[in-house]
Parts: C-alpha cells; sequence; structure tokens
C-alpha cells in the first residue's frame, strides 16, 4: 500500500521553472577550508536540504540539511546558507536542490495533492582543489602594469610624460614626477591610494614570497630580472613616492583634478585640460583646505600623507636592501624624514576635488602614523597611536563619506601586534576583534553573512576587512570569524545577489564583469586582466549620483532592489569602475589565499595549514650526531617519514655519511642546512646581517655540493632550514633568488630546547620538553595541527638527558591523538 500511494503521489508531480538560484564563489573551494553557498529564492519557500553532485558521474557525493533559514536579503524573499564544509575530497562538483509545494485538491485515492510542483535548482560546477587560486594574485598584477603612467607595458607606449607644475606649495618650476599609476578608469594620482597600494605589494611578497613568479623585467615587459613581478610592481609604485617626496620639506599629495574628467581616451591622447601646455597641477602637501575650482576639501595637516609615505618606504628598506642597498638608503632616509613631518604637521591631508565635490575625504591618520611608526620599529610611538583609534570607525556602521576612513582598516595593528609580546599584544589583537564583532552583529543576521555598508567602493571595504579577520586569525589562532571571512572572500568571487564575480576575468570561465566604466575597454575592448570593480552601493546613492546612464539593458534587472545595485555597464562608474588600489589590496588576500593555512614569518614557512592533524618532524646537525641510529630505528619502527637538514660540515663528516645514506635510502627528506653553520644576523638586532648576499650565496652552494656528494638529488631540494634557527627578510629574499624556501620550527613547542645542559639558565630537561609539546595551544582551537616540530639530531656531551630517546613514546601518543606525520615537501609545499 505504500509503495502504491507513493506511485500515485509522485505521478502527479510537475517540475516547474524556478525562481531560485544557487551562489557559489566561482573560484572554487579549498579542501581545508570554509565551503559555503546560498540558496536565494523569489518565493517563501522552505527548503529542507540540498546535494552536492559530482560534476563527472553525476553521482551524489554529499547530503546534508539546509539548516535554519534566513529570510529576505535584497530582492530575494528566502535564503538559506549551505555549508559542506566537511566534504574535503578534491573534484569538479554543483550543487543541487529541490523544492516541493503542494497544490490543488484532494485525489482519488484520498491523496491531499492533486498536484505537487518541484522546483529544482543547480548551481554553477566549481572546483575543490589545493589549487584553485594558484596564480590569482599574479593574474591580478596584470591591472596593476596596465595603470602604469609613464612607460606603460601594455600599451608599450608612454603618457603623461611632462608632469607637472606645482601648485600650493613654494616651488614654482617644472616638478619631474612622471611615472606611478593611474588611480582608476580616469588618469588622476594620489599618494594616498598609491602608498597603501604599494605597501601592500611589498607586504604581499614579504608575507608570501613562495606565490610570486618572476615572468617579467622591471619595467612590466617579457623576461625576468631576477626578482619576482610583485616587488617590481611594488618598487614602481616607490620610485614614483620618491620622486612626490623631493626632498625632506618638500611632500606631494596629488597630480591633476577633475578636469581630467573630460571625456574618454587612452592615455597617451591626454590633451591641455589645465591651461599649461601637457603639464598637470601637482598639488603641495600644505596642511589646508585646498581646491582650485567651485570645491574645497578639509584638510587639517599632512599626518595621513606622511604616515602613507613613510611606512611604504620604510617596508621597502626592508625588502630592498640585500638587492639594492643604495637604493634601499634612501627610501630608510625619506621614512624617518616623512615621520617627522608627520608629528611635526598632525592631521588629515585629503585630496583636492575641482568641478564636483567628489573627492577622498580621509577624517582619519593616527592609523596612518601607528604604521609608519611600527615599520620604524618605534613602538612606543606605534601603540600610543594605536590606542587613538582601536577600532576603525566604519566597522559595525551603515554607512560613511567617500573613502572616510582609508586605508578602510589599520594596518598598524597588524604591523605593531607582530613586534609586541605579552598584554600589549594582546590589547592590539583585541581591537580587531571588537572591529570584528561590530561587523559580525550586522552579518550573521543574513545568508550573505554581509555587514559591509553599500557605499561607494563597497568592494574595496569588503577585501580590507577581509584581510583584517584573516590577520586576526593569524595573530591569534582563533578560527570563530572563519566563515565571516570566508563569506567576504566569497562575495567578491560571486557569492552575492547578483551571481556574479567582482575582478575582471578571474576566474577565466566565470561571469565577471565585461563591460567596466574604462576607456582601454570601451574605446579599445582592451581587457582590464585582474582588475576589482567599486561593487555594489545602495541603491539611494545610485540615484543621486552625477552624470550616471546606463548605456546597455540591465542583465542583472531582477537581483536589483531596493537596497543595492551592481551594473555591468560602462555608463556606471559608481558600481563598475576598476580600481588601482582595490586591486593591489586584492592582491595581498589572493597571496594569503594561494598560501592558506601557512604561517609566514620573515619570509619563513612556520606552521602549515592549522586545520589539518598533520605534523612534520624534523632534525637539524651541525656538530653533533649521537641521536642519528635512535632517531632511525625509531622512524623505521613508527612507520613515519621526517626530514633531516644538515650543515655541510655534518654531511662530510665521516662517521655520519653512511646513517645519512641510509637516511636518504629510506625515504625521508634530507636538506641544507648551510655548510659552515653561519650566524646570518644578529641576535639582538634581527634587521643587521653578519653575512653578505656573496657569502650566503657560496655557503649553501657548498653545502648543496657535498649533499650531492653523498648521492642525494639536490634538483629536488626546495626547502631548507637556516643555521641557528635565525634569519630575516634579507635572507628569505637571497633564498628565493636561488630557488629555496626557508620553513623553520612553529614557535612555542619547546621541543627544539634539546639542546640546552644542566648549567645554562634556559636548560629544559627532556621531561619538561615532552609536557611543552603535549600541553601546546590547549586552549586554542587546531592545538599542534601544522606543526613543523624541531629536535636536534645530536647535541652537547654535557646533556645527558637526551630528548630523542622519548621520540618514540612523543609518536605513539601524538598518533593515538590522530596526527599523521608528513615530510616538510608534504605538509608545505603548494
Amino acid at each position: 500500500m505504500k509503495t502504491l500511494l507513493l506511485c500515485l503521489l509522485f505521478a502527479f508531480i510537475n517540475i516547474t521553472a524556478s525562481a531560485d538560484w544557487i551562489r557559489i564563489n566561482q573560484m572554487g573551494y579549498t579542501p581545508a577550508g570554509s565551503k559555503v553557498a546560498v540558496w536565494c529564492s523569489k518565493e517563501q519557500d522552505t527548503l529542507k536540504y540540498f546535494e552536492l553532485i559530482d560534476a563527472r558521474t553525476h553521482k551524489v557525493v554529499y547530503h546534508h540539511t539546509a539548516g535554519t533559514a534566513f529570510g529576505a536579503y535584497g530582492p530575494f524573499r528566502q535564503t538559506y546558507r549551505l555549508d559542506f564544509s566537511a566534504f574535503r575530497q578534491p573534484g569538479q562538483y554543483y550543487l543541487q536542490t529541490k523544492v516541493i509545494n503542494a497544490m490543488g485538491t484532494t485525489t482519488t485515492a484520498g491523496l491531499k495533492s492533486s498536484a505537487i510542483a518541484m522546483g529544482i535548482t543547480v548551481s554553477p560546477v566549481f572546483t575543490i582543489s589545493d589549487t584553485v587560486y594558484k596564480g590569482a594574485a599574479d593574474f591580478c598584477l596584470r591591472y596593476m602594469r596596465q595603470q602604469r603612467s609613464g612607460f606603460n607595458p601594455f600599451l608599450k607606449d608612454s603618457c603623461h610624460t611632462h608632469d607637472g607644475f606645482p601648485v600650493y606649495g613654494p616651488d614654482s618650476v617644472f616638478v619631474p614626477v612622471s611615472g606611478g599609476w593611474h588611480d582608476a578608469s580616469d588618469y588622476l594620482q594620489y599618494v594616498t591610494t598609491s602608498a597603501n597600494a604599494t605597501w601592500h605589494l611589498l607586504a604581499a611578497y614579504r608575507d608570501f614570497p613562495g606565490v610570486f613568479t618572476d615572468s617579467l623585467q622591471a619595467n612590466g615587459l617579457s623576461g625576468n630580472n631576477g626578482m619576482a613581478d610583485v616587488l617590481d610592481e611594488a618598487k614602481w609604485g616607490l620610485d614614483w613616492l620618491m620622486k612626490m617626496y623631493p626632498a625632506d620639506d618638500r611632500m606631494y599629495n596629488q597630480i591633476g583634478d577633475d578636469r581630467d574628467h573630460q571625456g574618454m581616451r587612452i592615455p597617451k591622447q591626454d590633451t591641455n585640460f589645465y591651461n599649461h601646455g601637457l603639464e598637470r597641477p601637482v598639488y603641495f602637501c600644505t596642511g589646508t583646505p585646498q581646491g582650485l575650482l567651485k570645491y574645497k576639501n578639509r584638510s587639517t595637516g599632512i599626518a595621513s600623507t606622511a604616515g602613507k609615505f613613510s611606512s611604504s618606504f620604510a617596508l621597502g628598506y626592508h625588502l630592498l636592501s640585500p638587492l639594492q642597498p643604495a637604493y634601499a638608503d634612501s627610501l630608510l632616509h625619506k621614512a624617518r624624514a616623512a615621520w617627522q613631518l608627520g608629528i611635526a604637521k598632525p592631521g588629515v591631508c585629503q585630496t583636492a576635488p575641482g568641478r564636483s565635490p567628489y573627492f577622498y575625504e580621509e577624517d582619519n591618520y593616527t592609523d596612518d602614523m601607528e604604521l609608519a611608526a611600527a615599520a620604524l620599529t618605534n613602538t612606543a610611538d606605534a601603540l600610543s597611536f594605536a590606542r587613538q583609534e582601536p577600532v576603525t570607525p566604519w566597522l559595525g556602521k551603515d554607512t560613511a563619506k567617500h573613502y572616510q576612513w582609508y586605508p578602510f582598516i589599520n594596518v598598524g595593528h597588524f604591523e605593531l601586534a607582530r613586534q609586541l609580546k605579552g598584554h600589549n599584544r594582546d590589547t592590539i589583537i583585541q581591537y580587531y576583534r571588537s572591529g570584528i564583532e561590530k561587523v559580525w552583529n550586522k552579518a550573521s543576521h543574513n545568508s550573505f553573512y554581509r555587514g559591509i555598508p553599500y557605499i561607494w567602493c563597497s568592494n574595496n571595504l569588503t577585501v580590507a576587512f577581509a584581510i583584517q579577520c584573516y590577520w586576526y586569525r593569524q595573530l591569534s589562532g582563533d578560527q570563530t570569524y572563519i566563515q565571516l571571512e570566508q563569506a567576504c572572500f566569497d562575495w567578491i568571487f560571486g557569492c552575492n545577489p547578483w551571481g556574479t564575480g567582482m575582478v575582471y576575468g578571474l576566474p577565466a570561465n566565470g561571469d565577471t564583469p565585461s563591460d567596466p566604466h574604462s576607456s582601454l575597454s570601451h574605446l579599445k575592448h582592451y581587457p582590464l586582466d585582474g582588475g576589482l570593480v567599486d561593487g555594489p552601493v545602495y541603491t539611494n546613492i545610485f540615484r543621486n549620483l552625477i552624470g550616471i546612464k546606463l548605456e546597455d539593458a540591465d542583465e542583472y534587472a531582477d537581483f536589483q532592489s531596493d537596497l543595492a545595485v551592481y551594473h555591468d555597464d560602462f555608463g556606471d562608474y559608481s558600481t563598475n569602475e576598476p580600481t588601482m588600489d582595490g586591486t593591489a589590496v586584492m592582491i595581498y588576500l589572493l597571496a594569503a589565499k594561494e598560501a592558506e593555512g601557512k604561517t609566514i614569518t620573515q619570509g619563513a614557512i612556520t606552521r602549515a595549514d592549522s586545520t589539518k592533524k598533520e605534523i612534520a618532524l624534523v632534525f637539524t646537525a651541525d656538530e653533533f650526531g649521537d641521536g642519528l641510529t635512535t632517531i632511525s630505528n625509531t622512524l623505521q619502527q613508527q612507520k613515519v617519514k621526517a626530514s633531516f637538514f644538515f650543515t655541510g660540515r655534518f654531511y662530510n663528516t665521516k662517521a655520519y655519511q653512511l646513517p645519512v645514506k641510509a637516511l636518504y635510502k629510506a625515504g625521508h627528506y634530507l636538506g641544507p642546512h648551510s655548510d659552515k653553520h653561519l650566524l646570518y644576523c644578529d641576535w639582538q638586532n634581527r634587521d643587521s646581517l653578519l653575512v653578505t648576499q656573496q657569502e650566503f650565496e657560496t655557503d649553501m652552494s657548498r653545502n648543496l655540493s657535498k649533499m650531492k656528494k653523498s648521492g642525494i638529488d639536490t634538483t629536488a631540494v626546495k626547502y631548507y632550514i637556516p643555521p641557528y634557527e635565525w634569519w630575516n627578510n634579507a635572507i628569505a629574499t637571497w633564498s628565493y633568488k636561488i630557488g629555496l624556501q626557508l620553513v623553520n620550527f612553529t614557535p612555542g613547542t619547546g621541543s627544539n630546547s634539546d639542546y640546552t645542559y644542566p648549567g645554562m639558565n634556559n636548560y629544559k630537561s627532556s621531561k619538561e620538553i615532552y609536557n611543552g609539546i603535549m600541553q601546546f595551544d590547549k586552549n586554542r582551537k587546531g592545538n599542534l595541527n601544522g606543526v613543523i616540530l624541531l629536535i636536534h639530531a645530536g647535541t652537547d656531551p654535557r646533556r645527558t638527558d637526551k630528548f630523542y630517546n622519548k621520540l618514540n613514546q612523543l609518536i605513539s601518543e601524538l598518533k593515538k591523538e590522530g596526527y599523521q606525520f608528513k615530510k616538510i615537501n608534504e605538509l608545505v609545499g603548494n
């Protein structure tokens, strides 16, 4: 009877056209990451479950309840979050939902529904893979190069070579400031945005050096120059900033004004809009209101600009010192001078308007000065500025003026927290958490976890806020807001009401902007690869903007609402104009996503994916190798593979040559540890190098040569642990140039203390070391996940309590906890 009823029931089912959609991240998802899509409906249907389907076999591989309904949002009457984070198998998939609604009267069989409408909704196909974001940061660099002023490698031509004539300042002669980047689809240039862009490009290289490639010359043309392309692009920004700050008491903020907005043209076709030949005005930083035409800004000082100059120069100094020392010294001088100028003239230096009322209305400067102080390692001053603006004011608010709180998050908090310990560090981290909570209090009530106001350049705010969430997670280890962080990222790549990505051409097969507000694409049909567009705005903002007229029919008309609009239309400069600074910040976020789960310290990987129960055992040795036999036997007994990093002296020592060959034959990873166990940098002043680049490269070459003589294939060697486990960013840069990636132990476990012996102030017994490992981060989520655990392969004879004798017990206990042991190349490899 039950079978008959079911047959009768489904005989009356009609498959109807659905008014439902599933919004996904078109870039895809990582296996270990947060994976959420949003189901949206123009009806008020109830969704019970969803299915994840293999796109190749069309078989259901995951089935789960839809969870709680979030209700209406924007154009939709009902929404749900479809969370499939628990599914981790790489592949190609799509999501499917079915909504069954009873319609009609009773059947002859006594059923209450004479007709049933089934709405089946299917998402686009997407990828789950560790490599879904690979190359994306480099892709977005294309837009930065396309925005270059001066010589433009995309156009293979030059523009704006006559800049410019000074206004407001004491100078009266030509100021040579050609270079830099155009701000957006117009050709104005601002230190405000350019310095922020430069800092993020520098930081992306510093924090994720393994992500970027070297396929172009410094001028952006094909070839390579031994420097990652992202660093080339950052230096292009630094070169221009140097021109805009020609002397300690001469600081400029802007080239051109809105007289530029007189018709669309490609850059080299610029005409005389300023009654000064082909020269454009260069605005001197006066610290007072400026505006040569109808409108003026509200400037009160120059610290906001001076701070941005200083932080970019200081970071550039640290990264370029090993490559271009004389240039780096100039950067350091200017960083210090700009800092002093900011102290002398506190206040904001806003961009200057002209005939229209629009300008960057930056109302804060303490965040810029905090970042500058942190970059110069003036921690006391940085702390003082940090306390003046603990939370960026727009966080949790419904609106703000255009660029009112720029650069949208307090970058200085991250730089400062990296340098601090104890209570002060915890306080700075709490500042980030407080801001995130303000956004979460709004975001948690809608299915897109949207807590960002729909103001002009909302995408820029979204990307910046995602980075604040990321930095908070890296600094604290707290995973609480990981879905909020990911929701911001997903939003940019299609998990939004319009179902479109916001980065031109990314992904290649996705729905992304095709008709942006840009002369290059509109007049010449040039692709704007990698450009992040402004993003949706409140509908009432759109209706009140000057000079907006849509050129074509609105393909997203069904998804516009009284809340917000987005148009992929050349005529909409408010939602569909790419911006240089937003793209640069996006590059940092994409680099972080590509390196997801890896903790980077001074350019070295110090922890892998904290969501996976995986550990790397690494062993180092220079002088002592008394534990090799015990360690080798234990690993063989436990069927565990590990990684060994030995100096050239160790590889060359006759007593260790057979054990080394046995380790290699057994399948363990063997790498270098420097030839002569050099101390690379000062213990007290980490930035102070004790070796030259030539000494470093020669020493490493000798180490690798001795490995090769031991029968080790050095072409497969990619990772190494620095001698004394002490290095800096310069060493990381030199390592990158010779094809090596620095790795080091995860701080806090205490395993590396096994070299100590009685009589040393920091002596720890093996029992203390063992207990420290087992208690590591016990109050945090993640525990030993992704940890690189360093043990010495031998120790001074004065230490008779050898920790390697506890290795068997340690491995057995960690196995019981569910941990798997990986070689270093398996744990941290891309």
